[in-house]
C-alpha cells in the first residue's frame, strides 16, 4: 500500500500567520501552497517552496476563488473565462517562485469553495481544467472520488488523483459535510489517525450516520489550518507506517 500525505501550507498573509509550516513539511510527503487567492503571499510562498525543495516534499498550487477576507470558503459565481485566467495566474505564480527556489509545481489542487464547486459543477471544472492544461497538461489535479472533474479532466487529457481527508467527516454520499455544520471537522487525533488507516488499508471511511462510504484514494490530507495540525499530522503518518503504508508522493 503506498499512500500520499499531503496538508495546506503557506497560508500565513503579511502579520498575520496560520500553521506551522515547517513543522508540517518534516511529516508530510505532498505540500499544497497557497497561491495568494485565499491565503498567502510573495515571501511566504517563496519560504514554503524552498522549505519543500529542501525537505524532497512535493509541491502543488492551491489555486482558489479570489477571496483573502473569505479564506476562499466562500461561495462564489465566477465566469468561465476569468476563472481559467485566474487559476492559471495562480499556478504560473507558484510554479515560478518553485523553480526558482530549485523545485516546481507538481501537481494542481483547488481550495475550499472552489474544490466543492467542481467537485459537481461541470462548467467550473472545466475552466479549472482549461487552466491547467494550457500550462501544463501533465499536471495531475487533485480531487474527491467521483468529482466531475474526473471525467472533465480525461477529456481533456489532463490527469486526475483522488483524495481523501482524514480531519473532515462525510455525508453517506461520499462528498465532505459542510463546514459550518457541527462536528465536520474532527480534532481528535486519534480519531483523525484511524480514519486514515481505514481510508488507506480498507478503501472506506465511516459517514455521519455510521454508515462505511467507499472512498479510493492515493492522497491523504490533513489541513494545516486545524487546529494541532502537526499532532494531527504526526498520528496519521505513524498510524499508517505501523500498519505497513508506505508514505510517497503521488508525483
Amino acid at each position: 500500500m503506498v499512500i500520499d500525505l499531503n496538508a495546506d501550507l503557506g497560508e500565513s498573509f503579511g502579520i498575520w500567520r496560520l500553521g506551522d509550516d515547517l513543522a508540517l513539511l518534516d511529516i508530510v510527503t505532498s505540500a499544497n501552497v497557497a497561491c495568494g487567492f485565499h491565503a498567502g503571499d510573495p515571501v511566504t510562498i517563496r519560504r514554503t517552496c524552498a522549505a519543500a525543495v529542501d525537505r524532497g516534499v512535493a509541491i502543488g498550487a492551491q489555486v482558489s476563488y479570489r477571496d483573502l477576507a473569505g479564506f476562499g470558503r466562500r461561495a462564489m459565481d465566477v465566469e468561465p473565462e476569468e476563472l481559467c485566467a485566474e487559476v492559471l495566474y495562480q499556478l504560473a505564480a507558484v510554479d515560478g517562485i518553485a523553480r526558482a527556489m530549485g523545485g516546481r509545481v507538481s501537481y494542481v489542487k483547488p481550495h475550499g469553495a472552489l474544490y466543492n464547486r467542481v467537485v459537481r459543477d461541470r462548467q467550473q471544472a472545466a475552466a479549472l481544467i482549461d487552466a491547467v492544461a494550457d500550462y501544463d497538461v501533465t499536471l495531475p489535479v487533485l480531487t474527491l472520488p467521483g468529482s466531475v472533474v474526473h471525467e472533465v479532466a480525461a477529456a481533456a487529457g489532463v490527469p486526475t488523483v483522488s483524495e481523501a481527508f482524514a480531519d473532515r467527516a462525510y455525508t453517506p454520499e461520499g462528498t465532505l459535510v459542510p463546514r459550518r455544520e457541527e462536528g465536520a471537522v474532527i480534532h481528535d487525533p486519534a480519531e483523525v489517525s484511524a480514519r486514515a488507516l481505514e481510508m488507506a488499508v480498507k478503501g472506506s471511511v465511516t459517514a455521519v450516520d455510521g454508515s462505511s462510504v467507499p472512498i479510493r484514494a492515493r492522497s491523504i490530507c490533513v489541513h494545516g489550518d486545524t487546529p494541532g495540525a502537526v499532532r494531527l499530522a504526526q498520528e496519521v503518518r505513524d498510524g499508517l507506517l505501523a500498519a505497513g503504508v508506505v508514505l510517497q508522493a503521488f508525483t
